[in-house]
């Protein structure tokens, strides 16, 4: 019987989900494979990625002790990410992350020139932060961790990996060192922010941006690579 003018399935959540999970970082290096600093460099967007992320913060960081201007200090990050779009689209290459990038400084260039305080440039972020952290939270509260989700769904392992002691002790603790991660950003930032510390707020968004979340992102796969790799070992000497 002919298969012709058979519509595709429609793509499943899980689908939806690993599709997401490996355009993501961490998806670059498979749970079970030997983390390398090439797969560390790739996972947080290669040397473009990092100038991308870096860049438009020291630019409202140098702007803004410059000239203590607000539209200054939140226009000149703009245009610097216009620019990495310009570019993406002259060379040909991907422009979805640089667009994304975009979209959030314009956000955020909005809320400070409409509220007026240059500091509110980080209120974005501080939500961001502060929604990964619930939804990590609420992961574990659910006995769900988020971690383990992704890796599931990265080796097609979407529920199995919970009955597995090693791979659930690892999701959890994978998850919770994420969860730590956006605390420790919140705990830092937030007294910053109230109190007006404009500069210090900017370097520290710096800081507490890609050099720590390739940090955590190294210890994430290395915790992955041992659980995984002792499922490998074991389901290969239970062949033998």
């Amino acid at each position: 019987m002919s298969d012709e003018g058979t519509e595709p399935a429609a793509p499943t959540l899980r689908d939806a989900f690993g599709a997401a999970a490996k355009r993501a970082g961490v998806g670059a290096v498979a749970p079970g494979e030997a983390p390398s600093g090439s797969a560390l460099l790739k996972a947080i967007g290669g040397v473009r990625g990092i100038v991308e992320s870096i860049l438009p913060g020291m630019v409202f960081l140098v702007t803004y002790v410059v000239t203590h201007e607000l539209v200054a200090s939140v226009i000149a990050p703009a245009v610097v990410a216009v620019g990495f779009i310009v570019v993406r689209i002259v060379t040909r290459t991907p422009v979805t992350s640089a667009i994304a990038g975009a979209i959030g400084i314009a956000f955020s260039a909005v809320v400070a020139m409409l509220t007026g305080n240059v500091n509110d440039a980080f209120l974005p972020d501080l939500f961001i932060n502060s929604a990964f952290l619930l939804a990590l939270l609420v992961s574990l509260a659910v006995r769900w961790p988020l971690l383990g989700l992704v890796a599931g769904a990265l080796t097609g392992d979407t529920t199995g990996w919970r009955d597995d002691p090693a791979k659930r002790r690892v999701a959890i603790i994978a998850t919770l060192l994420w969860s730590a991660m956006f605390a420790a950003r919140l705990a830092v930032k937030t007294p910053l922010y109230l109190s007006g510390a404009t500069e210090a707020l900017a370097a520290t968004k710096l800081l507490m941006g890609v050099p720590l979340y390739a940090a955590v992102l190294w210890i994430t796969w290395l915790l992955m690579r041992a659980a995984y790799r002792r499922v490998a070992v074991t389901a290969l000497a239970d062949g033998e």
